[in-house]
């Protein structure tokens, strides 16, 4: 297969169609082999319209997916960024490209030990895997404060604990809803506190696992 041509056509077709323009994305998403980041038996499928299998039964984002969280997270090169469902780790490599740091947290040990080969083979320095459920507050203590958080699966609301861990000025991207409706949407904190929104894409996208359980009272 001719993954060259398949990744320039992912660009034009996919992306740059659908309003996202900034040429760094777009050199980024032209740039990162996207196949070299999927199990051999789905190679082919890296730059298709969907999504595509991964193991543990999860699924890698859609193109257009990766380029909206990238576009929402409108990164500068200085941002300390926190990633909650690295998965294989191509998301992970380019927000590193475009980031200080990024700080990724995956559920299933079998991707995390994935994500972190396929890093290492992509000369990604400034990217921590770390295998534990990110979705749950007690994983966060120790990690400080990040300038950016991006939620990788469904979630129905954002816990506000991830709030506690933005800096000022700092922006939670996330996919917000369930199937058939699933938003992605950005949130900041701006100075008179208020949260600020924008929306950027529907979608459809499976939810996020390892959620905490509401207690629920037992009369």
């Amino acid at each position: 297969m001719d993954f060259e041509t398949a990744r320039h056509n992912m660009v034009e077709s996919q992306i740059r169609c659908c309003k996202i323009l900034d040429p760094a994305l777009l050199d980024a998403f032209e740039s990162m082999p996207r196949e070299e980041f999927l199990p051999e038996d789905v190679k082919t499928l890296a730059y298709m319209d969907g999504h595509v299998p991964l193991p543990a039964g999860q699924e890698m984002l859609t193109p257009l997916q990766d380029a909206n969280v990238m576009q929402a997270l409108g990164l500068t090169g200085d941002e300390r960024v926190l990633e909650i469902g690295a998965g294989t780790g191509y998301l992970t490599a380019l927000m590193a490209m475009h980031a200080k740091e990024v700080v990724a947290f995956e559920l299933h040990e079998e991707l995390a030990e994935l994500a972190r080969r396929n890093l290492e083979q992509h000369g990604v320095t400034n990217a921590t895997v770390i295998h534990g459920n990110g979705m749950l507050e007690d994983s966060l203590k120790g990690q400080g404060k990040f300038d950016a958080i991006v939620l990788e699966a469904a979630v129905k609301e954002v816990p506000d604990f991830f709030f506690e861990h933005l800096n000022p000025g700092g922006r939670l991207v996330a996919f917000i809803g369930e199937n058939p409706v699933v938003k992605l949407v950005s949130m900041r904190r701006a100075g008179n506190g208020q949260l600020e929104t924008r929306e950027w894409m529907e979608t459809l996208l499976s939810g996020m696992e390892g959620l905490p359980r509401k207690r629920e009272f037992v009369f």
